[in-house]
């Protein structure tokens, strides 16, 4: 990254190295195995192809749209094993604004405890580079994150199964509204989110200083299907819930409720739109609420 042009791309480009806004879909070619996928993953000095980081995002990478290839067995993947490492020198920047949207890099992965739905990446981004500028291998147990330090450890379970893997986030994203976590290929396969294409997960961070065994452990997953609800928001005053509420309502978006917690010390009342159907069903709620002039929702999975 000495060259003059790669480095004014930077900032631009990294932020959205691997995990945009995209649907992912089987492969249809068929010819697409591990072991071939495996040789293009050194894609920066490959001859098939160069991941020129000068390029507009929509230009960068040689397939329109993300595929996978057909299912791979995992249980010969080993997960990695969470270690101390310098963060990146790149993807770390905070704060940064991608799509009108401003997040925050947390200091560390320690304590990070989420719920929400995954999403997961593949062809079109195996071989180029992430945010941090590792190469992506969708064949290895990796993820991208919003929030996560690069690089940084977290074990994501599937609410829906109970199936967990530990991986090691090496890039941002993803930037599709209502997503918490992007998975890779190998991933996706290993909890079960494949082929349907999201899931319902909860993110832990991991704390490489902790021995193996005082790793946070799987999720316990009992019957009955997670919920998912949008937070539109968050009120000390009991008369704006209720308005807000109340403006949900007839817009006939599904039921709404209004319940008091507990955040930072103070009591508020948040108004959410829920349980929905399906993740297909909050993007469509979530868009409705946005096209009402509010603020885009939170997605809570309870």
């Amino acid at each position: 990254m000495r060259a003059a042009c790669a480095a004014a791309a930077l900032a631009a480009v990294l932020l959205l190295a691997g995990c945009g806004s995209h649907r992912t879909k089987p492969s249809q070619g068929g010819g697409s195995r591990q072991d071939h996928a495996r040789g293009q993953a050194s894609a920066g000095s490959s001859d098939r192809f160069h991941d020129d980081l000068s390029k507009p995002q929509g230009s960068r990478y040689r397939d329109g749209e993300d595929s996978v290839p057909p299912p791979l067995d995992v249980s010969k993947l080993v997960e990695p094993v969470p270690k101390a490492e310098p963060r990146s020198l790149y993807g770390n920047k905070s704060p940064y604004t991608v799509r009108g949207q401003t997040y925050r890099v947390l200091p560390s992965a320690r304590g990070y405890d989420e719920r929400g739905i995954a999403s997961f990446y593949g062809n079109k981004f195996h071989g180029y580079k992430t945010s941090s500028l590792e190469t992506y291998d969708m064949y290895a147990f990796s993820a991208a994150s919003t929030t996560l330090p690069l690089p940084s450890y977290a074990r994501v379970t599937n609410l829906e199964n109970g199936r967990s893997v530990i991986v090691r986030v090496n890039d941002r994203g993803p930037f599709h509204d209502n997503r918490l976590i992007d998975l890779s290929y190998a991933a996706a396969v290993k909890i079960g989110i494949w082929p349907k294409g999201t899931g319902l997960v909860e993110v832990r961070g991991i704390d490489p200083g902790q021995p193996l065994q005082e790793l946070p452990p799987p999720t316990v997953v009992t019957s009955g299907h997670p919920g998912i609800y949008l937070q539109v928001g968050a009120f000390a005053d009991a008369d704006n819930a209720d308005r807000l509420a109340q403006r949900l309502r007839r817009a006939n978006l599904g039921a709404v409720q209004v319940s008091e917690a507990m955040i930072n010390g103070q009591r508020v009342r948040r108004v959410r739109v829920g349980p929905l159907a399906s993740v297909d069903r909050a993007d469509q709620v979530s868009a409705r609420i946005e096209g009402m002039g509010l603020p885009r929702p939170q997605v809570a999975v309870d």
